[in-house]
């Protein structure tokens, strides 16, 4: 219990009872007085000395005002501890006090008690008078608490206690044997050295309060009883949503268990279907007022079912117009639509129209509404907070469209039909879109309700759109780069081929070498063109093998420190055990050093560069609700800076090929497109997350490869040392032997091209057929009985394609070998082949040095 506050005020009297303590005191007077009387005579009967004087004026004056005290204690003037505690006013208010008052000093005796006291201890008389301890000892149900009174009591405290007394024998005060109710109190008397010795404790009898608070408990209870079973349900709400009662019929109906329901945890949104809990809270406050709507939903039982009612929600709102708990009556309309059919038909169309996924309001001429369905009211929530199904329809839409929606209505307004739907935006926080639809009603109803308003949320719709639109447009772009690569590839093969002869056919003192070389390295140069063209396409080459990437991006680190420079600090941030990829390396390395070179260019005056890694399950890919990627396996490479980052009105174009915000002359802006088609074409997905002024993230997500055995000897692939031991040892060769013989069928439908390389062939050693298409090289075949040791053939050509001629072939010769030449990657035309061929491929453009090694290769393999 806690101390009690409300105790009488600490410099209140106490009398000391009874005439054999008075007579004590007196008699303490008396020998202290007699003592100092005889000490002054003692001295003055010795004292010789010059101080003599002072001595016995000392001591007469205390001899003095001993005996002033003395009969000063005696005629009552002055009491014990230097209070006035005989004042008659102050006694008989504490003689005649209704609670039991004692004093008791440090030793716990008793200094003082009032009649109240003497009756509820059962005390004869003052002299039988006990301090409250021994008054309850050996009562289990009083001890622990008066236990806890004397330790305050010790400590100087205040603490209150409240005990029942059995007092079945009357032995303790009991009356009749009847149990009683006390409270016990105690506080320190006063707040100085001398009070603190003594306490102040206080008996009241409670039991008739206990039993008025007993009959109003037990009034409650049978109300709450006769409301748990009403035949109709009944629940509160409160501001926050939460449902703060539920009454038993109610929660049967819900199917709920009433103690779960009552310990709290459970929203209005659990037990109402659909949204229909917004139109409860779209009740518009009125300071100090209570408001009383009937609506007709549907609750939601536990198990998913819904159980049709009517109700009648009273809400009162404070004078600062905060809403209090709401007072809720449930009734059931399933006897209704079975005995009432007007009313059956009535709760049909409300749940139709509170069901309905498209919101419905009907305006006035302003604009108000008037009344509106809960989707709605749920709309208007989201979007201003305020839960208006009664404000302005207007308050919904953006400011830069209100004027669409106002125009409409006010066609409405004049009676005008067939309205065309206006598409707005959205008022709020985040970018929304809407599609409104307004009628107008009747003529002799257009006072109070002027149109009726329609509205489809379509930003869902919109940004489905713009995500076709945006796949269509690099699907269109991808189709043209890759077409444009094609045709330059054969250009640049003829070219590259041509300047091959011009090389071999100078020395190196020639006066026009160099400008021979020039031609060779720029053909090289728009060669690398074509290839990024050829990326973003998706139609590449690709050579990819499993590899970590961890050990792959290590051995990119000293290359990315030189790229960077020393401004931009580079952290790479492993994650544990990543799972293997198959990945082209060195497109991989591709994509890192161009986000890299990015990241660089976007901090002019340094930053940080962050490169992340780590495994992502499908649970977690699942839960990103990434934009086209489904749940599976990935391992994520994040890429982030601390740079200027993107523009939101340019996001999305940066995967475009040539789209860059660099200046003329400082990039071909195929770097991103390339990464875009990289990531693609390995069957993994890009993101990027800009802020502009803070930096940039770019996530790629790359699936998971299952390592299979025939994987097992590429699984270290990645490792850079065994690279470039490779590389080295591939140098320490010596340079191979490219002539040789034998009969080439060469298939190629650009004439320039085709002669181009038949006479680089036939400087070779070899002998060449040529063809311009697939039904020539049949013929030529044919003439030759088959006798063909190689066939070189393009890919993509009039009348019969390179795939169509394998198979004839292969059908008269299974042995038959091939290489296919295209500007396309090998995967645009693979599919097309039966199962099982074996083939050899030669990627556009190419040197003569590149073609006849891959012709001497195919010949000698078995």
């Amino acid at each position: 219990m806690t101390a009690d506050s409300n105790d009488h005020s600490a410099t209140e009297p106490f009398v000391a009872h009874g005439p054999a303590r008075r007579g004590g005191s007196i008699l303490l007077v008396l020998l202290i007085a007699a003592g100092i009387v005889a000490v002054a005579v003692w001295l003055m009967t010795i004292g010789r000395t010059q101080a003599q004087p002072y001595i016995l004026g000392v001591l007469a004056l205390l001899a003095t005002v001993g005996l002033f005290n003395l009969f000063a204690f005696a005629a009552g003037i002055i009491r014990f501890s230097d209070r006035a505690i005989d004042d008659p006013v102050m006694g008989r208010i504490a003689d005649h006090a209704q609670e039991g008052l004692v004093v008791t000093d440090a030793r716990g005796h008793v200094v003082y008690s009032n009649a109240a006291y003497l009756a509820l201890t059962g005390a004869a008389s003052a002299q039988e008078v006990r301090p409250v301890e021994r008054v309850f000892i050996g009562n289990p149900d009083v001890s622990e608490a008066v236990f806890r009174l004397l330790k305050a009591a010790r400590e100087g405290k205040r603490q209150l206690e409240e005990v029942r007394i059995a007092g079945h024998d009357g032995s303790q005060g009991g009356q009749g044997g009847q149990a009683r109710w006390l409270r016990l109190r105690v506080r320190p008397l006063g707040q100085g050295k001398r009070d603190a010795k003594y306490a102040v404790w206080s008996i009241a009898d409670i039991t008739r309060d206990r039993e008025r608070q007993e009959d109003v408990f037990q009034e409650l209870r049978h109300a709450i009883e006769y409301l748990d079973h009403a035949p109709c349900g009944f629940f509160s709400v409160n501001p926050a949503g939460e449902i703060a009662y539920v009454n038993a019929t109610l929660a049967n109906w819900l199917d709920y268990d009433l103690a779960e329901i009552g310990s709290g945890g459970l929203k209005l949104s659990d037990i109402v279907s659909g949204d229909g809990a917004a139109l409860l809270a779209a009740i518009q406050p009125v300071p100090g007022e209570v408001k009383t709507e009937v609506f007709d939903i549907d609750l939601r039982m536990r198990g998913g079912k819904t159980v049709p009612v009517r109700l009648y929600h009273k809400l009162a709102f404070g004078a600062d117009g905060a809403a209090g708990a709401s007072r809720t009556l449930v009734i059931s309309r399933a006897r209704d639509e079975h005995s009432d059919p007007e009313r059956a038909a009535e709760v049909r169309f409300m749940r139709f129209f509170d069901h309905t996924p498209m919101a419905i309001a009907t305006v006035d001429r302003g604009g108000n509404v008037v009344g509106a369905n809960a989707r709605y009211a749920k709309l208007a929530q989201s979007l201003n907070g305020e839960g208006g199904a009664a404000k302005s329809i207007f308050r919904a839409v953006n400011p830069r469209d209100r004027g669409l929606l106002i125009a409409a209505i006010n066609h409405a307004a004049e009676g005008q039909g067939d309205i065309p739907p206006v598409e707005v935006m959205l008022d709020g926080p985040k970018e929304r879109f809407a599609q409104f639809f307004v009628t107008t009603v009747e003529k002799d109803e257009r006072d109070a309700e002027t149109a009726i308003v329609y509205m489809l949320e379509t930003t869902e719709r919109r940004a489905l759109e713009n995500q076709i639109n945006q796949s269509q447009k690099m699907e269109m772009v991808g189709q043209l780069a890759g077409g444009i690569a094609h045709d330059f590839n054969n250009v640049l093969s003829a070219i590259m081929m041509a300047n091959d002869f011009l090389l071999n056919a100078h020395k190196p003192t020639d006066p026009s070498f160099q400008d021979i070389m020039q031609i060779k390295q720029n053909a090289t140069r728009a060669a690398t063109l074509v290839r990024q063209l050829l990326a973003f396409s998706r139609r590449q080459t690709l050579r990819p093998q499993v590899l970590d990437l961890g050990d792959a991006l290590s051995d990119l680190t000293m290359l990315l420190r030189r790229l960077i420079g020393e401004k931009v600090k580079l952290d790479l941030v492993h994650g544990r055990d990543l799972w293997p990829v198959k990945v082209d390396v060195s497109q991989f390395e591709q994509v890192v050093v161009n986000l890299a070179v990015n990241a660089r260019d976007a901090m002019a005056d340094g930053g940080k560069l962050i490169i992340r890694t780590g495994n992502v399950s499908t649970e977690e890919a699942a839960q990103l609700a990434n934009k086209g990627m489904p749940a599976a396996d990935y391992v994520k490479i994040e890429i982030s800076d601390t740079g200027t980052g993107i523009p939101a009105e340019i996001i999305d174009k940066i995967f475009e090929p040539f789209f860059s915000t660099k200046e003329v002359g400082k990039g071909t802006g195929l770097g991103l497109s390339t990464v875009y088609g990289i990531v693609k074409q390995t069957g993994g997905f890009v993101y990027v997350d800009s802020v502009p002024g803070e930096g940039t993230t770019f996530r790629i997500y790359l699936p998971r490869h299952r390592v299979e055995q025939e994987d097992a000897p590429e699984a270290h692939a990645g490792n850079g040392a065994a690279k470039e031991a490779g590389a080295a040892a591939e140098a320490a060769k010596p340079k191979p032997d490219l002539t040789g013989q034998g009969t080439i069928l060469l298939v190629e439908d650009e004439d320039g091209l085709r002669a181009l390389n038949a006479r680089g062939l036939r400087s070779r050693g070899y002998s060449v057929i040529e063809a311009a298409n697939g039904v020539e090289a049949l013929e030529a075949f044919a003439e030759k009985d088959g006798a063909v040791d190689l066939v070189v053939s393009d890919v993509v050509m009039p009348e019969m394609d390179g795939p169509t001629l394998l198979k004839e072939m292969r059908s008269r010769s299974p042995e038959l070998k091939i290489i296919f030449v295209s500007g396309y990657a090998e995967d645009a035309f693979e599919k097309s082949l039966p199962e099982n061929q074996q083939f050899a491929f030669l990627p556009k453009p190419f040197t003569l040095t590149q073609l006849v090694a891959a012709v001497k290769e195919t010949m000698t393999a078995k």
